[in-house]
């Protein structure tokens, strides 16, 4: 027990996330020899696999996870977003999240929380203890809350992300050492903030996981060269998990989780393309870019990651569709994309999912029409130019997966059967003791 501890008595639960971006349940599973404390965690505690949401991409998890929310009530579908009534997009920061974030909520319960790097948090608040924004700052300093923590991260040499483009050289050396350089810095910082023990919430991100999942994911799949560097980055993970854990007092919980699964990526499809193939999607002049350049014929348009939008009437700027053909328009399309299949013959989509059985909330008016969870090794791109052929292949390995992302706490009394990142917020909330209300779309996994 921490010095804070002994001068509070002790008597308040407290909980420390760790986000593991991207990191499989079967992966963990497989190989007990390299995460030798996950395991651990398992055997004592509680463990299962999770589900993702609709669609399973970071920018769309995250905003989730933390608020216990849908999409529509977040505001924040992907990593590109549409302006309402508009073909303008933009990417979505921690300023377009509607809902409200987990640690506002301790924040609101009288209790502290530190939170650093999770994606889609920039800019970071300045109500709570302390902050690091991650995925998308623009920099050190714009991502600390305060100049004490600014110095924290420049002592540390604390890195936002890892440098992705180092992942599309053909030697990965500089990317492997690049990522490990980002997991022990933030190893560092976040060892730093949990020795202050001045906090009831911790939660932090490691998202070096996501990147490194992108570019070796295929080599561990299929014994290739980096086989033995992808499982020593986890090795070094599940080290500083087992660390943090190490280092925690008996009130307070520790909770592992990923946002989303992956596995081996052998196909990039782009979506806009086979739009445009079939008839669907036309475009203003040939040197087009983005949702702004389609012509009044188009039908139907795609955002990533598999997000299909119907041109309508009454919602779209200049949209073609009229209300009164939506449902039989819609089912065409549904037909189109169920016919898609890879040059390996086997089909593309493994689901799709009518927006609204997901989406609902203030702002689903943005909400994507159809969303197709694709069959493992299809990774759905929307591009609107740069590409004449749906299926393509690109620097990358391996992609996201919707069924297979984990959670791991050392509280045995979590029912993890079932769950879903919905789930999170109110777990967290009821560890803690924080009062709050029933409007979340998941249920606390803590057994009553």
């Amino acid at each position: 027990m921490g010095l804070f501890d002994r001068l509070r008595g002790g008597d308040d639960e407290r909980v420390v996330f760790l986000g593991i971006d991207g990191v499989p349940y079967d992966l963990v599973q497989d190989h007990p020899d390299v995460f030798e404390n996950l395991t651990d965690i398992a055997a004592s505690g509680s463990a299962g696999r999770l589900e993702s949401i609709v669609p399973p991409e970071s920018s769309a998890c995250w905003p989730s996870l933390t608020t216990g929310e849908n999409p529509g009530e977040t505001g924040v579908y992907g990593f590109q977003d549409r302006e309402v009534d508009s073909y303008e997009t933009y990417v979505p920061m921690g300023k377009h999240v509607s809902a409200t974030r987990l640690w506002d909520r301790v924040t609101d319960g009288g209790r502290d929380a530190t939170v650093l790097n999770v994606p889609v948090t920039f800019p970071p608040s300045s109500r709570i203890q302390r902050q690091v924004s991650g995925f998308l700052s623009p920099g050190l300093d714009a991502a600390a809350s305060d100049e004490s923590v600014r110095q924290v991260l420049e002592d540390h040499n604390y890195k936002i992300d890892v440098n992705a483009k180092l992942g599309h050289d053909d030697d990965k050396t500089e990317f492997i050492e690049n990522a490990h350089a980002t997991l022990d810095a933030r190893h560092e910082v976040f060892t730093h903030y949990l020795d202050q023990d001045d906090w009831d919430l911790f939660f932090g991100v490691f998202m070096s996981t996501d990147r490194v999942n992108h570019f070796l994911f295929g080599d561990y799949e299929n014994d290739g060269e980096h086989k033995d560097d992808f499982l020593d980055f986890y090795r070094t993970l599940d080290e500083y998990i087992g660390e943090i854990r190490d280092g925690l007092d008996d009130d307070t919980t520790l909770i592992v989780a990923s946002d989303h699964g992956f596995t081996e990526l052998e196909w990039e499809v782009n979506c806009n393309q086979f739009l445009a193939d079939e008839g669907w999607l036309s475009y203003e002049d040939d040197d087009h870019d983005s949702l702004t350049d389609i012509d009044d014929d188009t039908r139907a348009y795609s955002l990533i990651p598999g997000r299909f939008y119907l041109n309508l009437e009454g919602r779209e700027p200049e949209g073609v569709v009229p209300e009164s053909e939506y449902e039989a328009v819609r089912e065409e399309l549904v037909d189109d994309l169920e016919s898609l299949t890879g040059p390996d013959g086997r089909r593309v989509c493994k689901r799709i999912v009518k927006g609204e059985t997901v989406f609902d909330g203030d702002h689903d008016e943005i909400a994507p029409d159809l969303v197709v969870i694709p069959a493992d090794g299809f990774d759905l791109k929307s591009g609107f130019s740069g590409k004449k052929a749906v299926f393509t292949e690109g620097p990358r390995n391996g992609m996201h997966k919707f069924e297979n992302s984990l959670l791991y706490s050392t509280d045995a009394d979590l029912d993890v059967d079932g769950s879903n990142l919905f789930d999170v917020t109110p777990t967290i909330l009821d560890l803690m003791d924080v009062e709050h209300d029933d409007d979340f779309d998941g249920d606390s996994l803590l057994n009553a």
